[in-house]
């Protein structure tokens, strides 16, 4: 699909007020591409094409859209059409809409909304930000014990359009309390008079609580490989489910939000270029005097061996290495652990298990660096064998450190509740710089004077 051939047809058709044939246009696009192209539209023009989509159409691309448009349109239409709108929304995306919203769009919305949409939506915005709650939808096929296979599909083609999914279906008992799910596939399969409970894997019925964290949720779905995943509450009541779509949306979420970490970045929820120069400075400060603050340690190493390089000069030649080195082998480190705890796959109680790997790896990795460090500079260089040992050595014993720093702080951090990610390349490098310094001096000042 060229996109730009399409963009340029799309705005012909505007631009010459041939609106039948805009909404034909738009009508041969994907939801999501429809919201696409309505991120170039401003003003009269984005509602214009808005109310050109039919109403079974246009909840989709809101849904799809960027808050900036979404708020611009809730600005420009009328209560009718905001009725509509949000009659016509899956709750879950009507609740994420609303959580970035302004108080005043928020307070039209919810007074043009009908009263049970409002009442639900009410529920789903006094849930934490983040949680399991706050992201769920109410809109879900459920159905109570004793209800037969045919009876089950019957009620699945009456409310099945309003709902977020019909692939996998809820059992619950008079009291609400989950008792397990069955495939769509297996209902159409299964005799007409079979109740459901007969037809349900209840063994292997995973849920999660509505006060859970997404990232949890997330971590729950991709473990047991789900298309939607029930939620209830401390009395294991029904109150919801989360689908695939939403879990994705989380993923990506908290992958962003982790980048950001690991580049001392506090997080930002707006997009790159939407975001002003003042939000991001602000965003960018706080790390960034951190860890310029800490980097007067590595000046005072330095000035606490003054004596040492001035009498020995070249030494300094070798420091950028040295740091650069172990920096980089601390990250490698790092990133590994902490995708291993993103995956799971490492624990805390794997701490010494973690550590004897990476000090097994550092031995291999620092002998070959700190081997070609030495024969470079004993043969291709004019400093003597002593110095070229003083210098491999330095840089054997700070790649082991290194590892053992980069793969120990995100297990620590994991440890004491803190997010894994904050121990990223840049806190590490600074803390590997100062021992890699201190390494290096040490021992040049026992050898070397």
């Amino acid at each position: 699909m060229d996109w730009e051939k399409i963009t340029a047809r799309l705005n012909e058709f505007l631009a010459k007020g041939k609106h039948n044939e805009l909404r034909g246009a738009l009508m041969m696009l994907n939801p999501v591409d429809i919201a696409e192209y309505m991120k170039s539209l401003k003003g009269e023009q984005l509602v214009m094409v808005f109310r050109i989509l039919p109403k079974d159409i246009s909840a989709d691309v809101f849904a799809y859209m960027d808050d900036g448009a979404r708020k611009a349109l809730i600005e420009s239409i009328g209560d009718g059409e905001i009725r509509a709108l949000i009659s016509d929304m899956f709750l879950d995306d009507a609740v994420d809409f609303l959580e970035e919203m302004p108080a005043n769009v928020v307070k039209r919305i919810l007074q043009n909304a009908d009263p049970h949409t409002r009442e639900a939506l009410n529920q789903l915005l006094k849930y934490p930000e983040n949680s399991a709650g706050s992201i769920m939808t109410i809109e879900y096929c459920e159905f109570h014990a004793g209800t037969t296979a045919r009876q089950a599909l019957d009620e699945v083609k009456r409310t099945g359009i309003d709902k977020e999914t019909i692939y996998t279906l809820y059992v619950i008992d008079r009291g609400r309390h989950l008792l397990g799910t069955v495939a769509l596939r297996k209902l159409i399969l299964a005799a007409d008079g079979a109740p459901v409970e007969t037809l349900m894997d209840a063994s292997a019925c995973v849920s999660v609580k509505t006060l859970d964290d997404q990232e949890t949720v997330a971590d729950t779905v991709r473990k047991y490989d789900l298309l939607s995943i029930p939620v209830v509450d401390n009395e294991n009541r029904l109150v919801g489910i989360i689908t695939a779509d939403d879990i994705m949306d989380v993923i990506e979420e908290e992958n962003t939000e982790d980048f950001e970490k690991m580049a001392a970045l506090l997080p930002s929820d707006g997009e790159y270029l939407k975001t002003s120069a003042v939000q991001m400075a602000i965003k960018r400060m706080p790390w960034l005097i951190v860890l310029m603050f800490s980097a007067i340690l590595t000046g005072s190493i330095i000035l606490h061996f003054e004596t040492l390089l001035a009498g020995a000069v070249g030494l300094t030649a070798f420091i950028p290495m040295l740091m650069d080195t172990g920096g980089n082998c601390g990250a490698q480190a790092s990133t590994l652990v902490i995708r291993g705890l993103a995956l799971n796959q490492v624990q805390f109680r794997d701490f010494f298990k973690v550590l004897w790997k990476e000090f097994r790896v550092s031995l291999m990795v620092g002998f070959v660096l700190a081997g070609l460090t030495f024969l470079r500079l004993l043969f291709f260089s004019e400093w003597d064998a002593g110095v070229a040992a003083v210098v491999a050595t330095s840089l054997y014993c700070t790649v082991i450190l290194s590892k053992a720093i980069g793969c120990s702080l995100p297990l620590l951090a994991k440890k004491v509740h803190l997010d894994p990610a904050l121990m990223a390349s840049p806190l590490i490098t600074t803390i590997v710089d100062m021992c890699s310094l201190m390494i290096f001096f040490s021992i040049a000042s026992h050898y070397l004077l």
